[in-house]
């Protein structure tokens, strides 16, 4: 999508972001860390955008002043992919919420690209008051740089001096883990999401740091395309590993591994353990129903959309920032069993 050079900031019309990439030829991203961390890019790249950004009149998000509510009532739902179960409820969450509030809700789908998600937020800046950015794959400098333009919360993504709601799934994958050791199983994978995603990183910090407490030898596998497409890849790896058990990044991983572990002839739970993330919806209905983390979706939605609108109406100089951790449960269906050495 191209960014309108026209869009109007506070201190009048401003290029963005995408305009200084297209004008100096690199990704939106490379620009973003010029200004944000311009050691990371070479001299030659770094005078070419500040070359385009100078003719552009471009001046970085940190310069700005924040934007005063643009009384659009409207507040930006930013996910990684619109397709994925997981994200069902916290839109559910958030548009209800955010009705009795008096908002309406602007749905946008990132497609799993930072790129993407950073050229939306500022072509449709004009268009929202306030955003929940859902998973976000942005970086942490870039989004505390958004943080200090117009009201953001995040929702499974902690930054540093950024409103945020995280379902705490690191916890849930140890309890995972605790659950199949009790079953006998002591070589344990883990089947990890994208590169850039802060939750699956997450996650597999908290079960390495808690793998030797156990007596389990875990290994890594990944990272995977967090869709069912990708579980055929993961179910591979794992048989590959000679692990008995996997957790996998999400429940849609998960299941995929279940199909894919089905055509090639091995039992679920008879010769592997199979645990997913998230409990979407359709969990309990496949074959075997799957194991997983359960997590109060819903409820961190609509706790992020208060936090937001609390934002929004806050007086100036009031911060209103701050930090929700929700707890999660173990969900335990019939893709899980004892181990059965051979």
């Amino acid at each position: 999508m191209k960014t309108p050079s026209n869009e109007m900031t506070p201190q009048g019309a401003h290029a963005t972001l995408a305009d200084v990439a297209e004008l100096s030829g690199v990704a939106v991203s490379t620009v973003s860390r010029c200004f944000t961390d311009p050691s990371r890019v070479n001299a030659r790249t770094r005078e070419r955008i500040e070359r385009a950004a100078e003719e552009l009149d471009y001046r970085p998000l940190s310069h700005r002043k924040k934007m005063p509510a643009a009384a659009t009532r409207t507040v930006a739902l930013f996910v990684t992919d619109i397709t994925n179960p997981f994200f069902f409820e916290m839109i559910r969450g958030t548009q209800q919420q955010l009705r009795a509030a008096g908002y309406n809700q602007l749905l946008i789908d990132t497609e799993e690209s930072d790129d993407l998600e950073d050229d939306l937020l500022s072509s449709l800046r004009g268009s929202f008051d306030g955003a929940i950015l859902g998973s976000s794959r942005l970086s942490d400098a870039r989004i505390s740089e958004w943080a200090e333009t117009f009201p953001l919360v995040t929702f499974n993504r902690q930054v540093r001096g950024v409103s945020s709601v995280v379902i705490d799934t690191p916890t849930g994958v140890v309890q995972a883990m605790a659950h199949l050791r009790s079953l006998g199983h002591t070589d344990i994978a883990f089947a990890g999401g994208p590169r850039a995603s802060w939750m699956s990183e997450g996650r597999w910090r908290a079960l390495d740091a808690a793998a030797e407490d156990y007596g389990v030898h875990l290994k890594r596998l990944g990272p995977f395309t967090p869709r069912l497409t990708g579980g055929a890849a993961a179910a591979d790896a794992l048989l590959h590993s000679n692990a008995t058990a996997c957790i996998a990044f999400n429940d849609l991983l998960a299941i995929g591994m279940l199909g894919r572990l089905r055509e090639r002839h091995v039992r679920v739970p008879d010769d592997v353990s199979i645990v997913g993330c998230d409990d979407i919806f359709g969990a309990d209905f496949c074959d075997p129903p799957l194991t997983t983390v359960s997590a109060p979706t819903e409820h961190g939605a609509r706790t992020a959309v208060s936090m937001l609108v609390a934002q929004m109406d806050a007086t100036s100089g009031t911060s209103s920032r701050r930090e929700v951790l929700l707890p999660t449960t173990l969900t335990i269906r019939r893709s899980s069993g004892v181990n059965q050495p051979t």
